[in-house]
């Protein structure tokens, strides 16, 4: 039975939502990737394993004004890091 991370899809879509805002020296895959990775590893994860649970997950969580803040405030941080350190394979 696969299990899936909901964090990780509520992370991905605060950093499309705030691509612009992130001030990022290079938005390419690589520079995402890692914003996402060290986002999720500052951030609880909220494992599911029935997918049609993810969007009552997302809905709780993002409802939750101090939780989503938290969100947003640390992938600010990570793009931050990532770009002033940009790691290009």
């Amino acid at each position: 039975m696969p299990v899936f991370n909901v964090m990780e899809e509520i992370v991905r879509n605060a950093i499309d939502e705030h691509k612009d805002q992130l001030n990022l020296t290079c938005a390419c895959e690589n520079c995402l990737d890692d914003i996402l990775a060290l986002s999720l590893n500052r951030l609880p994860p909220k494992y599911i394993v029935n997918p049609n649970t993810s969007p009552f997950v997302r809905a709780a969580y993002t409802a939750d004004r101090q939780g989503a803040a938290n969100i947003i405030s640390t992938v600010f941080q990570a793009a931050e890091i990532v770009s002033k350190n940009p790691r290009h394979i």
